[in-house]
């Protein structure tokens, strides 16, 4: 179970580098990620979402950019606050708004929100029972739940090449960029301890989603996992 404290604490030390870094050690597929959660998603116009774990924004503006009136939340003011920024560069009336906040307690009314969504965050909060119960909470009844992660690697040969990059590549060159090699070895470390979908499925289904599935992308690398809130909440 990661520690508030220290999570914080390590995001707030890497918040100048991060996108920069996400690009780079990616390789750019990130952002195919996240396309695929806004199909997912459906049609988005007039759509109230909100992005929990949003970071520096790159999920909740790919929402807005489809018409959703998005509200991001991430417990680190050195991220969250870098969001605005962004939002101005791809177009200052984007719908978009950023707020600090905790992902186990949103500032937000029961049943308010069409999607909930989180991308490559809900491994760092300190209880995953608590986060899917907030989403269920501010979903409107039918509404969607998107959750974008990493699973551990499989252990086939893509697996294992997959591993070797993210055990001993990935930490080298993001603690050199950043400055901070301990946040680069945590990356590998939390994945690690991650469940795998069909593990994780389980949990969205004991949280009381309904219509859960999940997708794999990139040979595993990723995976997309959903589920809405009953219609008769």
């Amino acid at each position: 179970m990661p520690e508030p404290t220290e999570v914080r604490s390590m995001f707030a030390r890497i918040a100048g580098t991060y996108d920069g870094l996400n690009k780079t050690l990616s390789m750019g597929i990130d952002r195919r990620w996240r396309e695929a959660t806004i199909r997912k998603a459906g049609s988005l116009k007039g759509a109230r979402v909100v992005d929990l774990c949003c970071g520096t924004g790159d999920l909740s503006l790919l929402f807005a950019q489809q018409g959703a009136q998005v509200i991001g939340a991430d417990f680190t003011h050195e991220m969250v606050c870098l969001a605005p920024a962004k939002r101005a560069a791809q177009g200052g009336d984007l719908p978009a708004m950023f707020v600090q906040g905790d992902a186990q307690s949103l500032p937000l009314p029961d049943g308010s929100m069409d999607v909930a969504s989180v991308a490559f965050g809900i491994r760092n909060v300190e209880s995953t029972e608590r986060c899917l119960a907030e989403m269920l909470r501010v979903l409107k009844p039918g509404g969607q739940a998107l959750i974008l992660e990493f699973p551990p690697p499989s252990r086939g040969p893509a697996g294992q090449a997959f591993r070797l990059y993210f055990n001993q590549i990935l930490p080298r060159i993001g603690g050199w960029v950043s400055g901070d090699p301990e946040a680069y070895r945590y990356l590998p470390r939390s994945v690690l301890a991650w469940p795998k979908p069909d593990v994780f499925a389980e949990k969205m289904r004991d949280a009381g989603f309904e219509g859960v599935g999940y997708k794999s992308m990139s040979a595993g690398i990723a995976c997309l996992h959903w589920g809405s809130k009953p219609e008769a909440s």
